[in-house]
């Protein structure tokens, strides 16, 4: 890299826009990897992050929340230790910080509901008491994640959510990888 040129970068750039295009289709295509994933749960993960979105969206939320709302566990797989961390780096770059703060403490709220079936602390969420996107989380684990693992719920199908995940993910908001004011005065 520290021999690379301008006219390299332009190319890559170039290459990097385009890969970027497909981000979208990348995300479904590894959701739908939830599919058949029960974990002992009455619906699959890939049915409980429709349900999730569902719930969300006919309760009138705006697309980056339902999206989020979607996306929330996607990181079931990759990250079984912390998929609320793999999710929320997903999401960062389209959302606000509200919504992303959302996702990334979820599974400590959502732990509210059954932490103490395991012998661990159900109120670990207080910790967070106070903050400002509190409410806002413990209202999303109350009112979409917790009660989206109902085999009879209505649950639509992912082509309802694509047109809005595209939407979201076509123009990043949090990103290094934007010029800085200074950058594009001398390109």
């Amino acid at each position: 890299m520290q021999d690379s040129t301008q006219a390299d970068w332009q190319t890559i750039a170039g290459e990097f826009m385009q890969f970027s295009t497909a981000l979208p289709d990348r995300v479904m295509q590894h959701l739908r990897i939830l599919e058949g994933d029960y974990g002992g749960f009455p619906v699959d993960r890939y049915t409980h992050s429709l349900q999730t979105a569902t719930r969300a969206l006919r309760d009138g939320r705006d697309d980056e929340y339902v999206v989020c709302a979607l996306l929330h566990d996607i990181g079931d797989t990759l990250g079984s230790f912390n998929h609320p961390d793999i999710a929320a780096a997903i999401l960062k770059p389209f959302v606000s910080e509200a919504n992303h703060w959302m996702v990334q403490h979820h599974g400590i709220f959502q732990g509210h509901y059954f932490f103490h079936h395991l012998g661990m602390d159900r109120d670990m969420r207080e910790q967070f008491r106070g903050h400002p996107h509190f409410a806002r989380t413990e209202e999303f684990c109350a009112l979409y994640d917790n009660p989206a693992f109902d085999a009879k719920a209505e649950t639509l199908p992912l082509s309802e959510f694509e047109p809005m995940l595209r939407r979201l993910m076509a123009q990043p908001v949090n990103t290094i990888y934007k010029p800085t004011q200074a950058a594009k005065e001398t390109a």
